[in-house]
Order: structure tokens, then C-alpha cells, then sequence
């Protein structure tokens, strides 16, 4: 299956995609007159803040199957291109519940007026819609022929994963090949030979503690104070000896 395949690793923040995405679902498809339009057209890929400023990540439709945007639709509105294994949002049939922003687990549903929607004040659901039309043609989408850095790369699903392995393989190797990786000076059970030890110290200090309150105890029981009666006292008859 070919697909959109996102490597975030190598993601810059650029948002080339978002604006080409929303380029390419404008009416004109010209961005130099694209913004003009009513309603505005809108992105279909979202590149997102990473947990550092210096990590983005390019969020779009992985096109599930199955899918639960679909399968929880009241209307139809979203369907499956089987050809290219592709969940499509029909415009026009959207009544705006956002049953499936609810059930997306990758949160990529927005809500906005379209052009080519029931109205042009009624927003309906907007997603990643694979750019169908050009891939009909046998072209790329447009997100993945814009990324400059292959993010976003389009290709075979399996030959694409195989692809990131062998890339990730390499640069590990380089580094191990770079780095020595000799045994540590000294004992390398040295830590786990501390580590029992301080267990056994432990231990003992406990088997220590439990004698001492056995002998604690057995000593309150003859004393008077627990137990046992007053000297001089006679408990059968209550008076003093």
C-alpha cells in the first residue's frame, strides 16, 4: 500500500506542507490568490510543537482500517477509496456533530466552512484526504513532494519502514563504531556486590531489632505492668499479703 509515511525525527518546523495542503484544496489552487478565497481554505496536515523547541511533528489522517471516524458517522458522510486505501469525507453530507473528532485517536478532525460544503457558513468536518485527486493521476501528494528534509515521504508502507530501520541501524553503528565501549576500571559487579551487602546489613539489623523487642516484651510481663500482679497482693482474695 502506498501511503504518506512521517519521519518526525527530521521534521523542522517549516509548515511548507500546511500552506501547500491548503493550496492545493483551494478552489484556485494558486497561492499567490489562494488566501483570497471565501471561505479561506484550510490544511489538511497540522505540524504540531514537540516536547522541545527544537522538535515538530507533522500530524495528518493515518487512514485507519478500520476506521472509527467512519464507523461511528450517523450520516455517511465518511467513506473508504479502497483503491488507495483512502477515508473520505463527504462535504456535503457532514452535518457537523464531531462524532468522529470524538473517536480519532490521532486528534486530526477540525471544523471549518468549505467550499465545496452545504454552506458557506456551515462548518463540516475537514481532514487529510490523501490528495485522491492527484494520486488518481499518479502524482504524489502534495505534502510529501514539498518536504524538503523527507519528513513527509511517500512510497511503499513496507519498503518505507524498511528504509527508516536500516537508516536508524547505520547511525547507531556509526556511533558504536565511534565510541569505545570497553568494560569499566574495576569490577563491573562492584555495584551489584554493594547492592547485596548493603541487604545483608539490612537484614541482620532487623533480625537485631525483632530479639531486642522479644526481650523487651518478656521483660514488661515481669514487671508488674502487663500481665502480672503487684508484689505483696493477693488477686484471689484482693487484700495484701
Amino acid at each position: 500500500m502506498r501511503t504518506v509515511f512521517v519521519n518526525p525525527e527530521r521534521c523542522i518546523g517549516c509548515l511548507q506542507c500546511e500552506l501547500a495542503c491548503a493550496v492545493e484544496h483551494s478552489s484556485s489552487q494558486d497561492e499567490t490568490v489562494a488566501f483570497l478565497e471565501t471561505p479561506v481554505p484550510r490544511k489538511r496536515v497540522h505540524v504540531e510543537a514537540g516536547p522541545v523547541p527544537t522538535f515538530a511533528f507533522p500530524n495528518r489522517c493515518r487512514h485507519c482500517d478500520p476506521a472509527p471516524c467512519l464507523q461511528v458517522c450517523p450520516t455517511g458522510a465518511i467513506t473508504r477509496d479502497d483503491e488507495h486505501g483512502l477515508v473520505l469525507v463527504e462535504p456535503r453530507r457532514c452535518i457537523g456533530c464531531a462524532m468522529c473528532a470524538v473517536v480519532c485517536p490521532f486528534d486530526v478532525l477540525t471544523f471549518h466552512p468549505l467550499a465545496d460544503g452545504p454552506g458557506p457558513d456551515i462548518a463540516v468536518a475537514v481532514k487529510c484526504d490523501g490528495c485522491v485527486d492527484r494520486m488518481r493521476r499518479g502524482e504524489t501528494p502534495v505534502c510529501a513532494e514539498v518536504c524538503k528534509v523527507d519528513a513527509l515521504v511517500f512510497g511503499e508502507l513496507n519498503e518505507l519502514m524498511t528504509a527508516g530501520r536500516l537508516r536508524e541501524t547505520g547511525a547507531v553503528l556509526a556511533v558504536a563504531g565511534a565510541t569505545p565501549t570497553g568494560l569499566p576500571e574495576g569490577d563491573p559487579l562492584a555495584g551489584w556486590r554493594a547492592w547485596g551487602g548493603a541487604i545483608q546489613v539490612a537484614a541482620a539489623a532487623a533480625t537485631d531489632w525483632v530479639a531486642e523487642r522479644h526481650v523487651s516484651d518478656g521483660a514488661i510481663q515481669g514487671n508488674g505492668h502487663a500481665g502480672s500482679s503487684p508484689p505483696g497482693r493477693d488477686e484471689s482474695k484482693g487484700e495484701p499479703q
